[in-house]
């Protein structure tokens, strides 16, 4: 904040390194995205090239994954580009960028806790695997996500329209602390945040217990479940990250206030690319890769057919997972 109070001089040299910094980190930020964002779509495609991977319910929550990071990337790479080029934006283009990244955000964060109970259920009851994770109910699950995911967008875009209808430019890059100013805005975000986490490390901590009691038994696969034991885990990982990119908003919130505008921008940029770019990019490329059946595919499509595929060993793994 100190840096807006000085003189004209000052706010114009700041204004000038801003200008001089930011093609440098658009760069970075964006080509890094675009990788990936290649790389997740190779998956998608991957995934609609054997019928398995669109039946089997763990492929299903796979791929509804790889949806939610890729348009969760697409969308927190535009914000971004959108505040370092400070575009002026409209309101009503603001929220519903808004609303779209924080309901993606949240529907994958509860799309963990499907892929762990689907874990849990094939090790706990493999004779019932099939009939519990089927096809509609696997869709029936992601559908009811995705109404938990909507209601404190709806209930934010509610309020925004009820107190404000007007539809004027913004001066300010778009981001939720230049548009929700409110205070109702940020209870609501706490609130869901609590509730979501709860229940999702809850979900999570249970099938991993669950699943670690059951490999102990003499009827148990032992291999199936150590790997899906370290699959729960990643899941586990992967909402230790979610946690840490809440921190992002609290940790820019302090350094705008207690140091200069220039190691403020500094500091959001890093935990942005840390914490919210890559943990989006290497979690699916991550969970892909374990896969065998999936990864050899993926390799083959992703090299364009350079990487010739073993498909007696392919066709094994796929029929293994039917």
């Amino acid at each position: 904040m100190s840096a807006f109070n000085g003189s004209t001089s000052n706010f114009t040299q700041i204004k000038s390194l801003v200008d001089r910094d930011a093609p440098v980190k658009t760069f970075l930020c964006v080509t890094t995205c675009v990788i990936f964002l290649y790389v997740n779509g190779v998956m998608i495609f991957t995934l609609r090239k054997k019928t398995v991977f669109q039946e089997a319910s763990r492929y299903i929550l796979f791929g509804h994954m790889l949806w939610l990071d890729t348009l969760h990337l697409f969308m927190s790479v535009v914000l971004f580009v959108c505040a370092v080029s400070r575009i002026v934006i409209l309101k009503n283009v603001c929220i519903f960028l808004l609303a779209a990244a924080q309901s993606l955000y949240q529907v994958a964060l509860l799309n963990l806790a499907l892929m762990s109970l689907e874990r849990y259920v094939a090790i706990c009851f493999p004779l019932r695997h099939a009939e519990i994770t089927s096809y509609r109910r696997t869709n029936m699950a992601i559908g009811a996500v995705w109404m938990m995911g909507l209601i404190q967008c709806l209930s934010e875009m509610i309020i925004f329209y009820a107190i404000d209808t007007t539809n004027t430019v913004m001066n300010l890059f778009c981001s939720r602390t230049t548009l929700f100013r409110l205070q109702i805005y940020k209870k609501l975000e706490i609130a869901f945040t609590c509730i979501f986490f709860v229940l999702v490390c809850f979900v999570i901590i249970f099938t991993y217990a669950s699943i670690a009691a059951v490999a102990k038994t003499a009827s148990c696969d032992k291999a199936s479940a150590k790997k899906a034991n370290k699959t729960v885990l990643l899941h586990l990982i992967q909402l230790g990250l979610c946690a840490a990119s809440i921190l992002v908003g609290v940790i820019q919130e302090v350094i705008y206030v207690y140091t200069d505008y220039m190691t403020s921008l500094h500091v959001m940029y890093f935990c942005f690319v840390v914490f919210m770019i890559f943990p989006k990019c290497l979690s699916s490329l991550i969970y892909g890769l374990r896969d065998q059946a999936f990864s050899t595919l993926f390799k083959y499509y992703f090299t364009f057919g350079l990487k010739k595929q073993n498909s007696c060993n392919t066709e094994m793994h796929l029929e293994r997972e039917k």
